[in-house]
C-alpha cells in the first residue's frame, strides 16, 4: 500500500498521530517534513494508536485493553499481588505475621492538588439542612443552630488544611 494512499484512506488518524506523537502536521509534509520521515513514522507507529487501532477495525470494547494506560494499571496490580506473596513468605520465614506492604502509587488514584478546594467536611444531616433552608428563607441566616462541627461553607486550600 502506497505512503499516499495510507493518508488519503485514513486522513484523520494519521493527521492525529502525527500531531500526537511527533508534533508535525500533515501540512508539514514536503516542508518542515520529509517524505522518508513520514514513512519511517508510519512503519513504526505504536500498537496503541489512532491508525492501528482504526486500520484493525478494533472495537471501542478491544480499545482499552490496547491502551498503555490499561497495561500499567496491570503491572501494578501484578506488583501489589507479589509484594503480598513475598511479605507472607517473610512472615512465615519469621514466624510472624505478614506485614502489609504499600501497594505501588498509582498517580490516578493520587487526585489531591496543592489549590484543591473543600466545601465542608461531610454531609449535612437531613433535619439541619431543613432548619438551615428554612433560616434562609425567612430571613434568619445569622442564626447558629445548625452546629455538627464541619467547616461548611468555608473554602481552604490544601495547604492551609494539611
Amino acid at each position: 500500500m502506497s505512503l499516499a494512499k495510507v493518508i488519503n484512506d485514513h486522513r484523520e488518524a494519521v493527521e492525529y498521530d502525527l500531531l500526537t506523537l511527533t508534533g508535525y502536521q500533515l501540512a508539514d509534509i514536503g516542508t518542515t517534513l520529509r517524505w522518508g520521515a513520514v514513512k519511517s513514522f508510519l512503519a513504526n507507529i505504536p500498537p496503541d494508536s489512532k491508525l492501528v487501532r482504526e486500520y484493525m477495525n478494533v472495537t471501542p470494547a478491544e480499545e482499552v485493553w490496547s491502551t498503555r494506560e490499561k497495561t500499567n494499571k496491570i503491572l501494578a496490580d501484578i506488583f501489589d499481588i507479589l509484594a503480598q506473596i513475598n511479605a507472607n513468605l517473610i512472615g512465615i520465614g519469621e514466624g510472624k505475621p505478614a506485614k502489609k506492604p504499600k501497594p505501588y502509587p498509582r498517580p490516578w488514584k493520587d487526585k489531591k492538588q496543592v489549590n484543591e478546594k473543600h466545601f465542608g467536611r461531610g454531609a449535612l444531616p437531613p433535619d439541619e439542612l431543613r432548619k438551615w433552608f428554612e433560616r434562609k428563607r425567612t430571613g434568619n441566616a445569622g442564626s447558629s443552630e445548625c452546629n455538627t462541627g464541619s467547616n461548611s461553607g468555608t473554602v481552604r486550600s490544601t495547604a492551609e488544611i494539611n
